[in-house]
């Protein structure tokens, strides 16, 4: 995946104290939160947050939120 001047790391964090919300990603700096349930669902953060700095609202995970059905 081409980022272009964008440097990135991807790391394991184990579930980052919110485990009962099922898999959340996290993208730093910008400190936004994600749950996801599939390949697809973090392909897309990937190409539209990352690549196009697109927030993905559908996915997006609010500190006020409870666990995504």
């Amino acid at each position: 995946m081409s980022l272009g001047q964008r440097d990135m790391r991807v790391n394991h964090a184990g579930c980052l104290n919110r485990c009962e919300l099922g898999p959340v990603m996290v993208i730093y700096p910008d400190n936004i939160w994600y749950n996801y349930q599939t390949e697809k669902d973090v392909e897309e953060i990937l190409r539209s947050h990352v690549m196009k700095g697109t927030i993905v609202d559908r996915l997006l995970l609010r500190p006020e939120e409870g666990k995504r059905h």
